[in-house]
């Protein structure tokens, strides 16, 4: 099974960057999808951004489109997520995950089997 484990969290000012990292560990990932999820507090857990890991194909949230840049380190089995433009609204715990079971609905949340303790972001206005 594969751990998975954020960085890289913490308060940032409206209109500045954030790079988030996630570092799996216990085997390597070679297939499926890893991805990103965030949850406001009183919100419901929302999709953020995946990464097909054999094709490196990108699928972005709708609400933080054209904000965001996932990207991945194959050496260092790692994930990193880039958000620019911060709003107080993107505050939130933010998640990574792995979908290794084959489904391509990288959007659900119910079809990542391994998830990281996730982190907090914090964007002050």
């Amino acid at each position: 099974q594969v751990q998975l484990e954020e960085s890289g969290g913490g308060l940032v000012q409206a209109g500045g960057s954030l790079s988030l990292s996630c570092a799996a560990s216990g085997r390597p990932v070679s297939s499926g999808y890893m991805g990103w999820f965030r949850q406001a507090p009183g919100k419901e857990r929302e999709f953020v951004a995946a990464m097909r890991w054999s094709s490196e194909s990108i699928f972005y949230g709708e609400s933080v489109k054209g904000r965001v840049t996932i990207s991945r380190d194959n050496a260092e089995n790692t994930v990193t997520l880039q958000i620019h433009t911060l709003k107080p609204e993107d505050t939130a715990i933010y998640f990574c995950a792995i979908n290794t079971r084959g489904s391509d609905l990288y959007w659900l949340e119910s079809k990542y089997d391994s998830w990281g303790q996730g982190i907090q972001v914090t964007v002050s206005s």
